[in-house]
């Protein structure tokens, strides 16, 4: 009998030990801050500083398509320095990035005023850079080599810098400006979302799969630099839709501009700023 009581007993324990619910579940956890991008650029700043390249002269003209190409496609620093010939599809109107963050592929539409820059550049003057073997990199300095990630830096902020905005950054300010202007203009996230690169965004539950077709439309419509109306170039040596409304809301567009924010502290950290 005192064997059962005492069993009994350590059980009745046990019971009272219990508890029905979470103690921690009414606790509220910290939110992590939202870094958004510190400097976004106006459709007249872009073009203020698209007009300082001496275009006149070879490197200008370079600078210009570089200029032109990371504004028209939002692509990253690395992934422009990476571009090949056969990776321009001027036909099509799109860009093959290839191996971008996360080591995948996509395809990226681009405008008619980049392109028609980086033509006047591959004509002009890209043979006059160039030596054998030639490696195919689009983007060459006059050493016949493909730009470092800090010289192509410099080359973007000084642009930035020489006009006098009271703005500053590098090759991430024009992927922000892209993003920020195409969505201010009614671009779906979800097309944003797959033109940068982005495998998800936590607002996000299901990414959404998007033609390439469906991707050239939405740029064309929202981008404002994607037609030839803004001063075309002149090449010297000849080569040759309706979209529906976003339902993007404040949070999901946050979360984007937070992402890209984030891409670009992690690039400065890595360049010593």
């Amino acid at each position: 009998m005192a064997i059962y009581a005492s069993s009994t007993s350590r059980i009745g324990v046990a019971e009272k030990s219990r508890t029905l619910f979470h103690p921690a579940s009414e606790l509220e956890l910290p939110r992590l801050d939202r870094r958004l991008p510190r400097q976004v650029l106006s459709i007249a700043e872009v073009e203020q500083i698209m007009s300082l390249p001496d275009v006149t002269t070879p490197n200008g003209i370079r600078d210009r398509a570089m200029l032109e190409t990371l504004y028209s496609t939002g692509i990253r620093r690395a992934e422009l320095l990476n571009l090949r010939l056969y990776d321009v599809a001027r036909d099509q109107g799109t860009v093959m990035v290839r191996l971008g963050k996360g080591r995948r592929d996509r395809v990226v539409p681009i405008g008619e005023r980049a392109l028609g820059w980086i033509e006047k550049y591959l004509v002009e003057v890209r043979p006059s850079l160039v030596m054998e073997p030639d490696e195919g990199t689009i983007f060459i300095s006059h050493f016949a080599e493909g730009f470092s990630p800090h010289w192509l830096t410099e080359i973007v902020r000084t642009y930035v810098d020489k006009a006098g905005i009271g703005k500053t950054g590098g090759c991430h300010l024009f992927r922000h400006t892209m993003a920020t202007l195409m969505l201010e203009s009614g671009a779906d996230i979800r097309f944003i979302q797959a033109m940068l690169g982005h495998a998800k965004l936590e607002t996000t539950s299901i990414y959404t799969y998007v033609s390439i077709r469906k991707l050239k439309e939405i740029h064309e419509l929202t981008h404002p630099a994607s037609r030839l109306g803004r001063r075309a170039p002149v090449i010297t040596a000849a080569p040759e839709a309706s979209v529906e409304a976003g339902t993007t809301s404040e949070d999901e567009a946050a979360e984007l501009l937070h992402s890209l924010a984030a891409e670009a502290a992690d690039e400065e950290e890595s360049d010593g700023v």
